[in-house]
């Protein structure tokens, strides 16, 4: 138990850090815009995703930071000696609560909803 204790501190002060970063969209007109006009949301597994049909452009961009986002979960999961997936599931609950009102998000059933 202490083992996984150790793991979950370590791993919530990744995050944290990670948490405190810019977003991953950040300076990027294109998903910005997207994200306030609700065609691009944040995803519970820690990814973006398009809500409803994006463009070509909207989509490219979206798997752009996905991708980015994914190397950024793999070596803190290396780090943490955790999954990929308990990092990335860290990461989208902490994306989802700095959401601002309005903003979608993608919720465990895989509905989008509206902050």
């Amino acid at each position: 138990m202490t083992a996984l204790r150790t793991i979950l501190i370590s791993l919530s002060l990744t995050l944290a850090a990670f948490a405190f970063a810019p977003s991953a969209s950040a300076g990027d007109p294109v998903i910005d815009t997207a994200i306030a006009a609700g065609e691009v949301g944040e995803r519970i597994d820690g990814y973006l995703g398009v809500v409803g049909t994006g463009d070509a452009t909207i989509v490219r961009k979206v798997q752009d930071i996905n991708n980015r986002r994914r190397s950024v979960y793999e070596q803190t999961a290396r780090d943490n000696t955790t999954t990929i997936q308990i990092v990335a599931q860290l990461a989208g609950e902490k994306q989802i609560a700095k959401l601002e009102a309005g903003e979608f998000y993608m919720d465990d059933s895989g509905a989008w909803q509206r902050k």
